[in-house]
């Protein structure tokens, strides 16, 4: 027996980069802070599983789908074999694990796909952008979600099954995908594609440099904003006398009950009279109660509307159970930094604060002194 290739270069690089993506996207997902790492590795998942599609018909003999072409009942036998210790030795891709690859393959198209559509729904961006409502794009969440702990749990059965295939056989299925190298007779080897494995990582590498450059130009002034939100409609009046005391909070983060409530207290607002006159507090009340959190206008505004119970009208964003979740894992000594000082002081953290929009791209905890 000798050590002859198996698995080509565009596999093997393949099987690493999909389990980085989704390692990478597993691990940024529900994270505002790193929602453009999550994306990026769904956008990699995607070309990564399209080209495998390709490859399993351009590819060498144990990289084409002809290759592991099994039935179900092969696959259910194999497993039984397994688990008796008397299953069959295969070069390439057992019927176990072609069910395994064809069950990775499907769930990170779907992975991929879902998450599109919801980043289309509830961050309006993407090839989905506007299409679909945010409660729609909410149900894509949950089943993005649901197909993420699918896929990880398949990815827990083939690791299970590489370990005790690897015992079995007494050979190191895992480092075989780092080398492509397994023991076999010299006219079962493949070629090794190195030209095309150079052009997938090439691919790779150019879309991250493509997908990240805006990183590499933004300045202190004008840093870079990914996701940032759309432009929120804006009232003179209503920033002028707001935002001479505070920052301007907008409309979209409270609901309109509470812009009401809010206005109808004016003279005793927080401990302060605002002395408005009627024509200017009714200016600002229509443009309050027009513009409210029930609008959905940003991801914000559709969180706090699902989280404030009908029968609330809170006064302090602060107070509210979707503010308090959206803060609930930044340190307390954040809320201590001298540029912080109040949890109020939404512009510390949110470069877009005054815009109202509150993307997740423009949050970022201030530096330590």
């Amino acid at each position: 027996m000798d050590k002859i290739l198996v698995w080509d270069l565009p596999t093997r690089l393949f099987h690493w980069l999909l389990a980085a993506a989704f390692a990478a996207g597993w691990l940024t997902a529900g994270s505002a802070r790193w929602l453009d790492l999550h994306v990026f590795a769904g956008y990699l998942m995607l070309g990564l599983v399209g080209f495998r599609l390709a490859w399993g018909f351009a590819g060498n003999r144990y990289a084409r789908f002809s290759s592991f072409r099994f039935t179900p009942g092969q696959a259910l036998a194999y497993v039984g074999d397994t688990l008796s210790g008397g299953a069959k030795r295969y070069l390439g891709h057992n019927p176990a694990g072609s069910w395994a690859i064809y069950g990775l393959l499907a769930l990170g198209l779907s992975i991929g796909i879902s998450g599109l559509l919801t980043l289309g729904g509830q961050e309006n961006h993407g090839p989905f952008a506007g299409l679909f409502s945010r409660d729609l794009g909410h149900g894509f969440k949950q089943f993005h979600e649901a197909l993420a702990s699918a896929m990880l749990a398949l990815v827990a059965f083939h690791l299970a099954g590489v370990a005790v295939e690897s015992v079995l056989h007494k050979e190191n299925l895992a480092k075989a995908m780092v080398t492509g190298r397994k023991a076999g007779k010299l006219h079962q080897g493949s070629l090794p594609r190195r030209r095309a494995g150079v052009l997938v990582l090439a691919a790779v590498m150019g879309f991250g440099a493509w997908y990240f450059k805006d990183y590499f130009t933004q300045t202190p002034d004008k840093p870079y904003l990914p996701f940032a939100g759309p432009a929120l409609p804006d009232n003179p009046t209503w920033r002028a006398e707001c935002g001479s005391c505070h920052l301007a909070y907008h409309p979209v983060l409270l609901p309109a009950r509470s812009w009401r409530r809010m206005m109808a207290e004016q003279d005793r607002h927080f401990g302060e009279d605002l002395a408005l006159d009627p024509a200017t507090a009714k200016e600002i009340l229509a443009f309050l109660q027009t513009h409210a959190a029930e609008t959905h206008l940003t991801k914000t505004a559709y969180g706090m509307d699902r989280s404030v119970p009908t029968g609330e009208a809170p006064l302090r964003i602060t107070e509210t159970r979707y503010w308090q979740r959206a803060h609930r894992d930044i340190p307390e000594e954040a809320w201590r930094h001298p540029k912080v000082s109040s949890k109020a002081n939404c512009a510390a953290c949110h470069r877009d604060a005054e815009q109202g929009s509150f993307s997740p791209g423009a949050m970022g905890l201030p530096s330590t002194p």
